[in-house]
């Protein structure tokens, strides 16, 4: 966690630098413009909140590695693989639902762009996908 820390600090200093030399440039550039208008707010603005975010990325990796009081098995160099290895839950390699409601997906957002008869086609592809992979464990051949 130690690595991701500096890096989103690398990050939030890289913006710091790019908006300050982009707002400098753009004043040098444009000598004529005044006041507010010597200033190019959108880039400005984008790039220092890029910082803004990086930095909030950043502090809030702190807290989190200083609040759990230990380090990290990523962070330690002589850590097996299996030290970090949480369980994660329960998946379905053999389940087709997600091909489903990522189909019912596609015509939902086929039907915005061509014609919209397919919005609710899409959506009853929807229901059907989702509700066949929320009970999939309560019917069928893997029914508990």
């Amino acid at each position: 966690m130690r690595s991701n820390i500096i890096l989103w600090w690398l990050l939030a200093g890289f913006f710091f630098v790019v908006g300050t030399g982009y707002t400098v440039w753009h004043i040098l550039a444009y000598p004529e413009l005044t006041g507010p208008m010597s200033v190019e707010w959108v880039g400005t603005v984008a790039l220092f909140f890029g910082m803004f975010m990086s930095a909030m990325v950043a502090v809030y990796l702190q807290r989190t590695h200083k609040a759990q009081g230990g380090e990290l098995p990523e962070d330690i160099l002589t850590a097996d693989i299996d030290d970090g290895d949480p369980e994660l839950g329960e998946f379905s390699p053999w389940s087709w639902w997600p091909l489903v409601l990522a189909a019912s997906a596609a015509v939902f957002l086929i039907g915005m762009a061509v014609g919209h008869f397919l919005l609710p086609i899409g959506i009853a592809i929807f229901a059907v996908a989702i509700v066949g992979w929320v009970y999939e464990y309560y019917r069928g051949h893997f029914a508990r």
